[in-house]
């Protein structure tokens, strides 16, 4: 059962914190979790002897040696298998794909075995893996190399799929996916490895299933105008847009959803109650995207609270584009999102 955001707590860190990159975030959670837990290991392209193709494993093969750090050939259908097999018999892997977009290579172990294993064995064998990796458009890398893919695995019961959107959260939801007992999705965005930004020292994890409001004043003296949704790179154009908006006098909550699966739709509804519009911002394609499911559940579960239609704002309808002013384009972006905000005051 999802829990309600607590509104007063969400996204306040602990004391003990300090600056540090995303990829950072990311590499200090694998490392404390393996310090901890000797069946974890750690498989992908380029993991061991270049140090990631992002530089996420620096440094780990040097501790942890090449028995838990292990180098795969470009071979994502045998990889995941691999650790198909290695966790129904007792293992942890952590399985680093260099883009998502290419999971699709292993899409039968992904979509036919990862999930529905612990179900057709009767609860015999389970799949304790995190898949992990870049997720999106990177930066002028072609349609080939851009899927976002959040829409299609979501549609998969069984999985858990978090997407982090800060430097904190990644190392948060990456230790709560590496403890997991049930196979995790943990969708990076390779633009944001490099973002800095406050992290706790230590142990630190985040419950699934738990969104956080990085924008609005939930203290009673005011309720906002308009509801904005969002999750990964995505929500850091809806607080840029929400701090636009509120210089024209128009206040926004900002919910950062974290976890698509499980999907924290009592809180999006606690903050629609207040404001009566939202604006679901996704980086996928618009036809069944995570805003369709959100728009869906919010349409089902909280209808009389809407003084407006539902709007998404998504990619558009095309394969990514190469050229960099068509990319920006076709991405969510600040204007986006304020338009749609001002429609359902209709203002624009």
């Amino acid at each position: 059962m999802p829990a309600t955001l607590d509104p007063t707590t969400s996204h306040i860190l602990p004391e003990d914190t300090r600056e540090i990159s995303f990829r950072e975030a990311l590499r200090e959670a694998m490392t404390l979790e393996m310090r901890r837990d000797q069946r974890i290991f750690l498989m992908g392209e380029e993991v061991a002897q270049y140090q990631g193709a992002y530089k996420v494993s620096q440094g780990m093969l040097e501790e942890f040696g090449p028995e838990r750090i292990i180098d795969a050939p470009i071979s994502e259908n045998g990889f995941a298998g691999l650790a198909v097999g290695a966790a129904m018999y007792g293992l942890r892997p952590i399985i680093e794909f260099m883009s998502w977009s290419f999971s699709l290579v292993a899409a039968d172990q992904l979509l036919n075995n990862v999930p529905k294993m612990l179900y057709m064995s009767g609860g015999q064998w389970g799949c304790p893996i995190v898949f992990r990796g870049n997720n999106g458009a990177g930066g002028q890398l072609g349609s080939t190399h851009s899927w976002t893919v959040e829409a299609l695995y979501s549609n998969i019961p069984g999985l858990k799929i978090a997407i982090p959107s800060c430097p904190a959260d990644a190392k948060g939801l990456l230790t709560t996916a590496i403890r997991d007992d049930d196979p995790v999705f943990n969708l990076e965005s390779e633009r944001m490895l490099s973002e800095k930004g406050p992290v706790p020292e230590g142990d630190y994890a985040i419950p699934f299933g738990q969104a956080a409001l990085r924008r609005g004043d939930w203290s009673g003296e005011r309720d906002s105008d308009c509801t904005l949704v969002s999750f990964g790179r995505p929500v850091n154009f809806c607080t840029d847009a929400a701090d636009e908006l509120a210089k024209e006098g128009i206040a926004c909550d900002v919910l950062d959803m974290r976890t698509v699966r499980p999907l924290d739709i009592d809180s999006i509804i606690e903050s629609l109650k207040r404001t009566g519009r939202i604006v679901v911002v996704d980086q996928c394609w618009p036809f069944a995207s995570v805003a369709s499911e959100v728009v869906t559940q919010v349409c089902e579960r909280a209808f009389d609270y809407l003084d407006h239609q539902p709007l998404r704002v998504n990619t558009d309808d095309v394969p990514t584009p190469y050229a960099k002013n068509l990319e920006a384009e076709y991405l969510p972006h600040k204007g986006k999102i304020m338009r749609a905000v001002k429609s359902t005051l209709n203002l624009g």
